[in-house]
Formats: C-alpha cells, structure tokens, sequence
C-alpha cells in the first residue's frame, strides 16, 4: 500500500522513549518550532537540481533528526514557495489567507512541485489567497536523502510478472527482500530509525512554525491523507484548516500489512474498470468487445514479452507496472490502450517508449523506494514469517492476481527489518477539538481504497466527506470535476463545509484517443 499510522493511543508511549504528545502541547517539539519560528525561512532562487522556473522560490528548514534529541543532529528539509498573488481574475485585491502546505503522499513523493499548480487555471482562485508551499519530507531528494543501493544497480531490464509464482521464483524473491533489507540497514545506520510518520508529523509542525503560520493550513494527499491525520490528532490546536485527498484507511490494525492486502483487492476491480472501458472502444483498439476478451489480449502480450521484450527492455513486469498506472489514473486510459493495441499489431515502440526503463530517472526511483519502505517498515508491525504472507496473499491471488503479487514484492522488505518498529497511533479527535475538515474520496479507487475515507470520517470528529461516484482516479481535487472543485473551493477560501456527506457526479469519462502529456502529470499524488 502507501500508507501509514503510528502507535496505540494518543497518551501511548512509543518507540525509543517517546511518548504521544498531548494535544497542541509536546514540549519535545516546541523547542524546535520556536526555533523555526524565530529562524524562518530564507527563500532565493531554486538550485538547478530542482528543475523549477524562476518564478518559484526554495528554501530550507531545520528539524532534529531524532525529535527525544530536540538540540542534537540537525537535517534540512527542502521547500518551495510561490507567494498569493493576492489578485482576481479581474485584477481586484484579494486578502492573503497564509500558506497551504501540500504533501503528495507515497511516502517517498517530493512536492517540490507543487507550488506550480498556481499556473493552473482550476488553482487560481487559491493561489491569489494562498502562498503556494511544497517541501521535500525527510529522506526525499535533497532532504537527508535516504538510499538503499547504488542507482546504477537498480533491474532496468526485462522483468517477470507471474501471477501465480512458482516456489523457486518465490524463493529468489525472498533472498532479494532480505538482501535489501540489509542493504537499507547498512546504509541508513542508526539514522535509518527515525525516518517514519511520527517524525514526519513533527516536521509538519516546524514547518508551520517556520512559514511564520500560527495554524496550518494543509493538502495531504494518498500516504499525505495519513500524514495529516496523524498531525491533527498530535497537534489538534495547531490546526486551521485540511483537505484529505484519497484518503488511506488509518485504523491501528490496517497498518500497513492489511491496508496492502485491501489495496491488491482493489486494484482487482479497477482493472476490470479499465478494461470494461477499453472492450467498449473495441472499435478504436480492437482488443475485444468484451473485458475477458482484454483480459485474453493483455495476457497474449505479456507472453509474447516473456521470450521477446519490447526493445529489449520490456517484459511482462515492465507491462504489469505500466497498465497498473493505468489502474491508479484514468487519463491513462487512452494511451495505453494504443500502446498494446499497436504492440498486437506489430509495432513496440509506443509500449517501449510507456512501460521502459527511464535511466535518467534512476537516482530519484531508488531514493523513492528507499524512503518508501523505511517509513512503511518503521511504521509499524509486519508479519515476520513467510508462511504467513505466503498463505493470505495465495488466497488472494486466487480472486486479484493482478496486483498481489507485485505488492508483495515491494513491501516484503519489512518483513525482514531489523530496526525498531512504532505501534501505530489510534488516530481520534473528540468533540471542539478540531475545526471542520474536508475529505475527498473517489468511490473506485484502488490506491486509496474508498473505506479508509468512509474510516477517517468516523474517527475525525466534524469532518465532512466528499465523494466522487462511480468514479476512480486516485486524487480527486483540482481534476475535471466541477463540483469537487466547487467543494474545494469553498472549505479553502471561505471555511465552508456541506452539512451532511456530500456526493458528486463523476467526471467526464475518459475519449479514446491518446491523451495529451502537459505540466499537470509533473504533479500527480504520490503511488499511495
């Protein structure tokens, strides 16, 4: 999955001597947002290692590496700014309402980015009265960097992907969880513990206080709906507004081992969505007229992969990886429809050119897993025996062979971590504790699967759900969707919220043709 929580109640004490700070009161981290506060932030031009234009503003702020050690190692986080450009469409003067702090999930994700949503046309209305902010958490790009392995060993090469493994690839793959468990161990050394969710909620916080913000105002997105959770029970008071967006089931016992098992469950249907959807332009693609019909001509290709790869780089895990995009964002849809489409009829370059390996991205992927599975296998207890994950996700496979499997692969690391593990907290908020706060929640979606928004509802006390039906893309703000948007809107600039659930029409389904690739995929919310 990509998700997390962290210990048992809120009065808990948690790993490494630390106890759950009382609400709006945990004087272990008020040392360092006073400092931030007094500090602030330095904004000047990006380095060029950003790739942002000029018009975005970097900086950087101080947090403890190990928050029981308020006064001991610092690291810097990286963050981006542009400011509210405190004018309408009209050119009248519009009143500046702080920072909106934004977190695209994973973990693992850098919104470095963000900030460039302002040139969109959906996101005017905020960017005229929010400074727009972003930030590299722990670990991520230049912010303490985590890192597993040389990048240049990262497998850019053909791939399997059985659905139903055999014993002996079972085992290979087993020896390959461990090694890079180890892997991470040496690497990280004793830093590696503190990267997780906790430490990423402190950081929250003296980021605010370093903004100059005496409330945060918030956008989590995916694993960043888990994020803001967690903040807003540890620091209710600090709280002014958030938005959850797609957001992951944060009950104690899903963490993170069940909440992966949910999310393969779902990303079963929405697969089968996708290839509904590609049966009923049979005419356009000529896959079939039926989703098994797809089915049969995704599986025709992904054997033709397995003793002939696409370019020589593609083979059935490259072309699982890539259509499993497709399961995360409908805008993917068209494009890799043509793309198998034309592989069936003889041609690979557009399934090489979607689905290959991409080198020059190579340092920031591996960073991305690195941090992903540090914070997944800190968060929380994982099984620790292979029977175990062998017999549920046998079972599973059974009735969701698409994603299982691959899921397995990439969090069976935790399984074999040395390092200390958090108990995941109870997130709850009572009665007055907190302001009202917007969650936002496609219906279909796999990545975040619609219970956990159904799950954060019950557990954040005057919390408003939203929810997209019939509808899957995983991220539902500032898309297509009028009506979200308008919701949106509303809770950010004017403190509104509906009364009750609300529920939206889907968005416009998706032509079939090739979509076009613009700025907005630069921005996308993290994998989970």
């Amino acid at each position: 999955m990509r998700a997390a929580v962290l210990y048992g109640t809120v009065a808990a004490v948690v790993l490494s001597g630390l106890a759950a700070p009382p609400a709006g009161g945990d004087t272990r981290t008020s040392g360092p947002a006073e400092r931030a506060a007094a500090e602030g932030i330095r904004f000047g031009k990006c380095p060029a290692v950003e790739g942002l234009p000029d018009g975005v503003r970097c900086g950087t702020v101080e947090v403890p590496l190990d928050y029981a050690r308020p006064n001991g190692e610092q690291i810097s986080l990286t963050v981006s700014r542009i400011e509210a450009t405190r004018k309408d469409a009209k050119g009248r003067r519009v009143a500046r309402q702080g920072a909106l702090v934004f977190n695209p999930g994973g973990p693992g994700a850098s919104g470095m980015f963000f900030p460039l949503v302002g040139t969109l046309p959906d996101w005017k209305r905020v960017g005229a009265a929010y400074d727009l902010v972003g930030y590299a958490p722990r670990g991520v790009g230049r912010s303490a960097p985590l890192s597993c392995q040389d990048p240049k060993l990262l497998r850019q090469g053909p791939s399997p992907a059985p659905t139903h493994p055999s014993e002996a690839y079972k085992k290979e793959r087993i020896a390959r969880a461990k090694a890079y468990a180890r892997a991470c161990a040496q690497r990280g050394g004793s830093a590696l513990r503190h990267y997780h969710s906790l430490n990423n909620a402190r950081d929250l916080d003296v980021l605010r206080a370093a903004l100059g913000e005496p409330r945060l105002t918030f956008m989590g997105a995916s694993y960043g709906t888990y994020l803001g959770a967690l903040y807003a029970a540890l620091f209710p008071s600090h709280v002014r507004r958030m938005v959850f967006d797609s957001a992951v089931n944060p009950d104690p016992a899903q963490i993170w081992y069940r909440n992966n098992l949910d999310q393969s469950a779902a990303f079963e249907e929405r697969w089968a969505d996708f290839r509904a959807w590609v049966a009923k332009h049979h005419q356009v693609y000529g896959l079939g007229d039926t989703p098994d019909k797809v089915l049969r001509s995704y599986e025709r290709a992904a054997a033709r992969l397995a003793t002939r790869p696409a370019g020589g780089k593609v083979g059935p895990g490259q072309l699982q990886g890539a259509f499993l995009q497709a399961a995360y964002y409908d805008d993917y849809w068209p494009q890799r429809a043509l793309a198998l489409s034309a592989y069936l009829k003889g041609d690979p370059k557009p399934l090489a050119r979607i689905a290959g390996p991409y080198p020059e991205a190579a340092v920031e992927q591996e960073n991305t897993r690195a941090v992903y599975t540090a914070v997944e296998c800190n968060d929380g207890p994982w099984p620790t025996r292979w029977r175990d994950w062998d017999r549920d996700n046998t079972r599973l496979a059974r009735t969701a062979p698409f994603e299982t499997w691959d899921n397995v692969w990439t969090n069976l690391p935790c399984a074999y971590w040395g390092g200390p593990r958090q108990q995941p907290l109870d997130v709850r908020t009572g009665p007055g504790e907190l302001p009202p706060t917007l969650i936002l929640a496609a219906e279909r979606d796999a990545a975040a699967p619609y219970e956990g928004a159904i799950e954060l509802h019950r557990r954040l006390w005057g919390s408003v759900l939203v929810t997209e039906r019939d509808a899957g893309n995983h991220g539902v703000s500032g898309g297509p969707n009028k009506c979200v948007n308008g919701y949106l809107e509303a809770y950010l600039l004017e403190g509104r919220v509906p009364e009750r659930r609300a529920a939206c029409a889907p968005r416009p389904e998706q032509k079939p043709h090739a979509p076009r690739v613009g700025a907005a995929e630069r921005l996308r919310v993290g994998r989970g």
